[in-house]
Parts: structure tokens; C-alpha cells; sequence
């Protein structure tokens, strides 16, 4: 070594480093894996969510309702149908107002003929009066009966108009985009000024959650709360996960029958039928729990297990997924640590 030239000298130490380094991080990377394959276990705080059932309701309800009385002639919807605003639900036709036109325009027939001498006579006394021949008060006589004659005739035409706006407010229509909800009436049936034709429920849901009085100091508004699958059969104990969050908008100031009322926001609600009843979970405040990956828990015969880094396997009973793993009831203590192994 002494002898050799110094470039070779130079050229062996690099290689000697390059070795170095590769067996160092081949190392580090065994023991990175090694670390990634193993998992301490550990309590952490975490939100205690109850499951509750929560109704699908309607911010707002709004009554189509009739604003003329008569005969209901027309029903265009019914119960399920979805309507947008403005759309024509029925229409209400009062028999009377047909004879009340009939009669403003024979009355209208009448003055206009008036009228029309009216207008004759007051030419002729205009006439008369420049050559002298009638007094000023025979024209003021003809003057003031073709402005009477006029103005009868003004307001029969406004009598008509109202009685034209009375006949369009036979048509119902939609106050509000929606589904109809209700429909009490039926074709052909009598209906008074303000009775309700229909009852909908507009496009924007919310979920109505009771909860016990107990719960009361833990909810408030902003919270975060999951919304399970639809319908009663699917929770997320079973092994589903909460389909989507909602955050909690309202949250009523009175007990009613021991429990507490609040509602929930959800966006893309989807379309649920007003009263149908779904799982949310809700937080009660917070507690304790072991939290794993679920990779580290397999089953064998239905029954759950981990692997230990000791190689032992230990039976555990599993909860909900919760946010940071999966909640294990049962089986596991602080300072265990899992291994990754084979299912």
C-alpha cells in the first residue's frame, strides 16, 4: 500500500467511501421498513360520536293556495310531483264573474252610445252659442253631460279590468320550487279565497336531529357531523363508513320532551323523501381510544387478530372507523406495538 502510486491510492479510498455509503443506506432503508411494518399502540383523544336518527325536512313549506272563490276546473299535480316556481298548479273559474262581464258589456255598449250623442249635442250648442243663438248655459249643460258620459264610461272599462284580474287569479301557481307534499282539494270541489290547494316543499332539505338532554352542553353550532348510508339498515357499526358531513346550522333553545332539537346542513343531500329517517353520528364530547390501521387487523374464521412484534397473535373486537384508524375495543394495551404479518 506503501508503494503504490498516489493516484491508485486516491482511487481505492474513493471506493472504500462509495462502499460505505451504499451499505449505510441500505441499512437505514432495512431499518425504515422495518419501522413502517411495526406500529406502537397508543390512546388518543378522539370526538365521541353518538348514533342518532336524524329526519329529512323542508326548510321551508310553502301553501300554494286560492286567492278567488268558485270551482276548482283544472288540477295539474299531484302528490310527489316536482313543480318550479311559477308553474300553473289549478285553476279556480267563478261562474258569477262570466255574467258580471257580460253584464259591464252590455252597460259598455250602452255608454258608449252616450256618449257618442253626448258628443253630437255638444258640437251643435258649440255651434249655436258662436251665432248666438242658445245662452252659455245650454253649452255648459252639454259640456258637463259628455264628461259625465266619459267618465262613466272610464270607470266601467276599470270595473272590467278588475273583474279581468279576478278571472287570471283563478290560476294557482307554484309560490316556490319544489315537491308537492299535500294536495287536500280535488277536481271539481269548491274553494274559498285563501284555502290551501297544495303544500310544497322547497328544493333545500335539512336533517332535524333529537338528541338526549344529556347531550345538550356538547352541541353547538358549526359542528361537524356524518351523515350514514340511506336507509335504517345501514350503519356504519355494521362496517359501512358515514356517506358524507354536514356541519350542524341551528340549534333550537328549548327542550322538547327531554331532548334536544338541532339542525344540519348537508350539501348534495340528495333526494330523500320529507320524513324519511337516516343515521348520523354527532359528537358528545370527547374520550380515550386505541386507533390502528386497518391494515394491521385481517381475520381468520370471523374472528379478528393482529400480529404482535413478538410474533404472537392477540384476538381484538373492532369498532368504527374513525378519524386516524380504526377503533379497537378490546385486545390491545398501551405499549404493544404491531407487526405487519400475514393474514
Amino acid at each position: 500500500m506503501k508503494n503504490l502510486p498516489y493516484h491508485l491510492k486516491l482511487l481505492i479510498l474513493k471506493v472504500a467511501v462509495a462502499v460505505l455509503v451504499l451499505v449505510g443506506g441500505a441499512v437505514f432503508a432495512v431499518a425504515r421498513v422495518k419501522a413502517a411494518d411495526e406500529w406502537p399502540v397508543a390512546r388518543r383523544t378522539v370526538q365521541d360520536l353518538k348514533a342518532v336518527m336524524a329526519t329529512v325536512e323542508s326548510v321551508d313549506m310553502v301553501a300554494a293556495r286560492s286567492r278567488i272563490e268558485g270551482v276548482l276546473s283544472e288540477l295539474l299535480i299531484d302528490e310527489g310531483s316536482q313543480v318550479e316556481a311559477g308553474q300553473p298548479l289549478a285553476r279556480v273559474i267563478d261562474a258569477k264573474l262570466k255574467l258580471r262581464m257580460d253584464a259591464l258589456e252590455a252597460r259598455g255598449t250602452s255608454l258608449e252610445s252616450e256618449r257618442h250623442l253626448a258628443e253630437t249635442a255638444l258640437a251643435r250648442a258649440r255651434e249655436l252659442k258662436a251665432s248666438g243663438t242658445i245662452p252659455q248655459a245650454r253649452l255648459d249643460e252639454a259640456q258637463s253631460k259628455f264628461e259625465v258620459t266619459t267618465r262613466n264610461l272610464a270607470a266601467l272599462r276599470a270595473e272590467r279590468k278588475v273583474i279581468e284580474e279576478q278571472k287570471d287569479e283563478g290560476a294557482i301557481l307554484a309560490p316556490a320550487p319544489g315537491r308537492v307534499i299535500r294536495v287536500p282539494v280535488s277536481r271539481n270541489s269548491v274553494v274559498m279565497p285563501g284555502e290551501t290547494v297544495a303544500t310544497i316543499a322547497a328544493n333545500t332539505y335539512i336533517l332535524r336531529v333529537q338528541l338526549p338532554e344529556r347531550h345538550a352542553r356538547f352541541v353547538k353550532m358549526g359542528d361537524t357531523v356524518l351523515v350514514g348510508e340511506r336507509g335504517l339498515g345501514a350503519t356504519a357499526a355494521d362496517g359501512g363508513e358515514p356517506r358524507k358531513s354536514g356541519l350542524v346550522r341551528q340549534v333550537y333553545p328549548e327542550i322538547r320532551q327531554g331532548r334536544v332539537v338541532a339542525d344540519v346542513t348537508v350539501p348534495d343531500l340528495g333526494d330523500f323523501f320529507v320524513g324519511e329517517r337516516v343515521q348520523v353520528f354527532v359528537s358528545a364530547g370527547e374520550r380515550e381510544a386505541i386507533l390502528v390501521p386497518p391494515a394491521y387487523v385481517f381475520q381468520r374464521y370471523g374472528v379478528s387478530f393482529v400480529r404482535l412484534k413478538d410474533g404472537r397473535e392477540a384476538v381484538v373486537q373492532p369498532g368504527r372507523m374513525l378519524d386516524g384508524g380504526l377503533e379497537i375495543l378490546s385486545g390491545l394495551k398501551d405499549g404493544d406495538v404491531l407487526a405487519a404479518g400475514t393474514r
